[in-house]
Parts: structure tokens; sequence; C-alpha cells
């Protein structure tokens, strides 16, 4: 009798103990911005369909560290999710780099979008076939240029200090061969970089030039969309497999609604963002045709370093594959 009452008792505790879910969400996004409310939304329709015992939790501004940190903290068990840019997410695989790091390949929004929609498919199977999923698919602007000192032209760039991400070190060594000086840092050591005059430019989207105040130490903003800062939120396996089949419904079903969101506001705010900067004193360097012909030529010479190297091969061959697909049609369209 005694062990049938084992029994049961493992079995009720048991159930009980498999609702108490808890996601924890790392984000270098600092607290109150658009994205760290998607997320809270995201957890709010989640918890009611997981059950009792759901808790979700988003660690903001970069509280768990560097992106390559959250994602080391992921596979541990100490986090189970985060919101992650190219860089974070290229740690867990590098296919997702085709979307970021080809320099002035995507020319829209528009062409941004499809190509993400056909390479989908075979990004997010290489996320799963390393132990995770991805709910949203994001965007934060159009990375710019940002200096200290005038600059237009790619070689006004090469006598000036340049913020590199830490943990792509790639980008770094192909920026010293083509003469320039990058400093590698985390983002949150940016700022007192531009203060103290370790670095006096910086690559970075206006919103966050805005939000983290770059700008008022880098105040001359290149008018040339360099390539779209992409991003996306990702779970672990683990995290995703250890829900109730409700839970994980609605936490997929969340995702995608959050991940469109992300890209509505961060798009609209790209463009607001520029104009509050202006208005504080951000002066916006225009570029000519002719300059902008000197920038894709910079772009073309980059390529063959950063085809197989940063890019994928085969995926750097199927982006270039879909531009050319999706130019076509809308060609076809206008005339």
């Amino acid at each position: 009798m005694r062990s049938l009452v084992f029994i049961l008792s493992m079995l009720v505790f048991g159930a009980a103990g498999a609702e108490d879910v808890r996601l924890r969400v790392g984000t270098l996004a600092p607290r109150g911005t658009h994205w760290h409310r998607l997320l809270l939304e995201l957890g709010d329709k989640w918890r009611p369909a997981q059950g009792a015992g759901a808790a979700f939790s988003v660690y903001t501004d970069g509280s768990q560290g560097g992106e390559a940190d959250m994602v080391r903290r992921m596979r541990i068990g100490q986090l189970n999710g985060a919101l992650l840019t190219v860089v974070g997410l290229s740690e867990i695989d590098d296919g997702v780099t085709a979307l970021q790091k080809m320099p002035l390949v995507f020319r829209s929004w528009e062409e941004l979008d499809y190509v993400r929609e056909k390479l989908r498919p075979t990004l997010e199977r290489r996320f799963h076939d390393k132990g995770f999923v991805v709910l949203a698919w994001g965007d934060a602007g159009w990375v710019r240029f940002f200096s200290r000192q005038p600059a237009l032209r790619p070689a006004d760039f090469r006598s000036m200090k340049m913020f590199a991400w830490a943990g792509d070190n790639a980008q770094a060594d192909i920026m010293k061969t083509l003469g320039y000086q990058p400093v590698v840092l985390e983002v949150a050591d940016v700022l007192p970089g531009l203060q103290t005059g370790l670095i006096a430019a910086v690559p970075s989207s206006p919103f966050w030039a805005l939000t983290l105040q770059f700008y008022p130490h880098a105040p001359y903003m290149l008018e040339l969309d360099w390539a779209p800062l992409v991003g996306a939120f990702v779970v672990t396996r683990k995290a995703l497999d250890s829900m109730s089949p409700e839970g994980r419904r609605v936490l997929l079903e969340a995702g995608a609604g959050a991940g469109a969101q992300m890209r509505q506001l961060s798009r609209r705010e790209h463009d607001e963002a520029v104009a509050a900067m202006v208005k504080r004193g951000l002066k916006v360097q225009r570029v000519s045709p002719e300059v902008e012909a000197e920038w894709r030529r910079l772009a073309e010479e980059l390529y063959p370093a950063v085809r197989g190297r940063m890019v994928p091969a085969e995926l750097f061959d199927e982006v270039q594959a879909l531009l050319r697909q999706y130019r076509s049609e809308q060609a076809r369209v206008r005339r």
C-alpha cells in the first residue's frame, strides 16, 4: 500500500512540477523600449496558456552580458531565450549573416523581407539543429556611419578609429586589410569610447544612436544605408519542449506576431530617430551618386572576403540569386 501511495504522490507532484516552467530572457535592449515591451506582452500571452507556475522574466540593458555571453548562458541553462542581433545569432549558426553582413546588397525593406522569407525555412532548420527555435524575426533600422568629424567618402573614415562589435573578429580583420582602424568593444563600451576619444566613428542604426546617446559625441551621420540591422528572438529547444502543448502553441503564435510588430515599429522609428537627432544638432552628410558609387566599389571589393568567411558561400550566392529574381519581377510589374 505504501508503495502505491508513493507512486501516486510522485505522479501528482511530478505533474504539478511539470507546469512550473520559467522563461528567462536576455537582451541588450534598454528597459522601456518597444523591444522590451513586446517581449513583456509576449510573456503575458504565454503565461496563462502555459498554466500555473509559469513565469516569464526579461533581463534588459545587457545585464546578462554581451550577446556571446547570452548565447553561452542559454547553452548552460542560465537563460532560456534571448533577443539577439546577427552578432549573437551567428554564435549559434553563421547562416543568419546572409541577412546583414553583405554591405549595400539590400536596397529596400521590401528586398530584405523577400529574401528573409525565402531563406527562413533553411535558417530556422539550421537553428533547430543547433538546439534553438526562432520565435520572431526583427530588424532595427539601417546601419549608418556616425562620426566625430565630417566624413563622406570611404577614405575619410580610414583615419578614424571605428567601433567593431566584440565577437565579430572576421569583420575587424577585413577592416584592417582595407586600411581601417577597428576597435573591438561591447556595445556598453561605445559611449565611453566616444567620450574619451578611444573611437571616433560608429556604425549604428539611427534608433540606437539616439537611444544610447552616441550622436552628441558623433554628430555627423552619413546618409548611406550600409546594411540592415537584423535580429531575432530565440529560445532553446529544451525550454520549448518543457512546455505544455498549449503553452508551446501560444508562444509560437505570439512570437510570430511580435516579430511583425518589431519590424513595423523599428522601421517607423528609424526615420523618427533621424528627425529627432537633426532637431538636436545632428548633421546629415548627404551622398551624391558619385560618392555612392565609391561606396559600392568598396562593398564589391569586400565581397570576396565576405563570401565563405563571414557569410557561408552557398547562402551568399543564394541571396544574390534571390535579389536578381526579385528585381526582375519588380521590373516586369513596373512595365
